[in-house]
């Protein structure tokens, strides 16, 4: 892996690993959850979140963002442990993107309607990521289940 990517990847890993202790807490039931209005369901915004990171593996390998995919496995919206294969699958896509980019790929940008450097668009997926947790944890009070201690800490 280029050496400026270095660190930032171990933030992304740290930050699936959050996602992968508070997920590991929920149920299939949980999945089905709506808080309300127009609200999703929380498995719902766990497939938006999986279609994201989608997004973001893919513009590592075309240099372009794409937010337009939406899987067509609807079960990742209904099942914790299909959701976690999910995951674990794109998790692996985005490392091994990220991991062949070579020193020239470094210094490009991508574009996602404007044009951000590689670098910089590992940090804004960190931050849709956070994003995405600032959301469970609402729908995690509402559910009146606990928080995880890494979600507490970062999150609150």
């Amino acid at each position: 892996m280029h050496q400026a990517l270095v660190e930032k990847w171990s933030m992304i890993e740290g930050t699936h690993g959050m996602r992968d202790e508070f997920m590991n807490t929920l149920t299939d039931a949980d999945l089905a959850f709506n808080p309300g209005g127009q609200a999703m369901t929380l498995g719902a915004l766990c497939r938006e979140m999986g279609e994201i990171e989608h997004s973001y593996a893919q513009s590592f390998k075309t240099f372009t963002q794409d937010l337009n995919y939406r899987t067509p496995d609807a079960s990742v919206e209904t099942g914790v442990a299909r959701l976690l294969d999910w995951y674990h699958t794109l998790d692996a896509e985005m490392e091994t993107a990220v991991k062949a980019l070579t020193d020239e790929d470094v210094t490009r940008s991508i574009s996602r309607g404007f044009d951000v450097p590689v670098e910089f668009q590992l940090d804004v997926y960190i931050q849709a990521l956070l994003i995405f947790f600032g959301k469970i944890t609402v729908y995690l009070r509402v559910m009146n289940k606990p928080l995880t201690d890494k979600l507490q800490t970062w999150i609150g």
